[in-house]
């Protein structure tokens, strides 16, 4: 148990001193198909350029969220906004994950503006929570409502899928204790 906290404070401390290094500029993305997708377990064309060292699947969300160095801005923002607590204490949940590429699209100053405000980062990274586990097999017409309190869609098919018609699940299904993780390109706003 001391282990896990120690690797996860060390995980977060590492994402909020990446966070303004990583601004510097936007990674080019492969969008080419995964040559042998499988529906029960991950896909899509960014799963080949994660690097995992250990089996999240009995790890929390934000600790199975911080084994990915492409998440570490979420894990920095999800601290910064006070929701580690929340997130790891809720059994199922669907995480619309954001990765380090979709933080680089945002602007410094919008960036700033929203690490300054924590009830407005609260509430945009609570909207890319849903309060129950997506299969794949729900993503191809999903309507769904997010912990923030708006809908969220999903479309698309086989392993290839966007949210709100604008965010590409990058890479999907990936199992954690008490979640499953889309990893996404945007950092998707709720409706005004």
């Amino acid at each position: 148990m001391r282990l896990t906290r120690t690797r996860t404070a060390k995980a977060t401390a590492a994402a909020v001193i990446a966070l303004p290094l990583a601004l510097g500029g936007l990674a080019a993305q492969s969008h080419a198909q995964d040559a042998s997708p499988s529906p029960s377990g991950t896909f899509g064309p960014g799963c080949s350029a994660i690097s995992q060292k250990a089996d999240t699947s009995k790890d929390k969300v934000v600790e199975a969220a911080a084994a990915y160095p492409q998440l570490s801005q979420l894990v920095a923002a999800a601290a910064r906004a006070n929701l580690i607590g929340t997130l790891d204490g809720k059994p199922d949940v669907t995480i619309f994950a954001p990765n380090n590429q979709a933080f680089q699209k945002v602007t410094v100053s919008q960036l700033d503006s929203l690490l300054g405000n924590q009830e407005q980062l609260k509430k945009v990274l609570t909207y890319h929570v849903v309060d129950q586990q997506i299969t794949p097999n729900e993503l191809p017409k999903g309507s769904f409502t997010t912990v923030e309190g708006s809908k969220l869609t999903t479309s698309g098919s086989g392993t290839d899928f966007k949210v709100n018609d604008e965010a590409n699940i990058v890479c999907g299904n990936i199992k954690a204790a008490n979640a499953t993780i889309y990893i996404i390109d945007t950092v998707l706003q709720p409706p005004s």
